[in-house]
């Protein structure tokens, strides 16, 4: 009997001393509750937009071009000169319709100015170090800057016209 009453007392004793201690435990923010819809619009906006998705069509970028007018019917004789050009020059880093080494120039003209394309066509090397576009391009794309292929402006020209009947 005795022995009994010695291990009841140290098992009262141990349990009281478990259970004591006066540090309040932080609780977890953790909850089975769906987000409120303020919820997810706070993290949607905090979420950062790739720089090829952002639309910037007032930004004319650095270089020669300060003015492009397009015609409201595409030049089909030169879309189709911009889509030799763009095969021959282009296409080992760009693809028309995906993400590849470089954006793809589908609906292109929905997200920049045509000053910008043609610029970044004729001045990569100067977009890429003043442009804050261009920049952040840059760093979307590993950090693999885009060519100067040295497109005359007739060539960039057309190049930009194919990419209008990209849709």
């Amino acid at each position: 009997m005795r022995t009994t009453l010695k291990i009841l007392s140290s098992l009262l004793l141990l349990i009281l001393l478990s259970c004591g201690g006066k540090e309040d435990k932080k609780k977890e923010n953790f909850s089975y509750e769906k987000p409120t819809k303020s919820e997810n619009k706070a993290n949607t906006s905090a979420e950062k937009i790739p720089a090829s998705k952002k639309i910037d069509l007032n930004n004319k970028g650095i270089g020669p071009i300060s003015s492009v007018n397009l015609n409201t019917e595409i030049d089909q004789v030169m879309a189709t000169h911009g889509s030799e050009v763009f095969k021959k020059m282009c296409s080992a880093c760009h693809r028309p319709d995906k993400k590849f080494i470089g954006p793809a120039p589908t609906g292109i003209l929905e997200r920049r100015s045509p000053e910008w394309i043609m610029n970044m066509i004729l001045n990569p090397e100067g977009m890429v170090q003043n442009d804050p576009l261009a920049k952040e391009l840059l760093i979307e794309f590993n950090g693999s800057p885009m060519a100067n292929q040295n497109l005359t402006q007739e060539e960039a020209r057309a190049v930009l016209e194919y990419f209008r009947t990209l849709k």
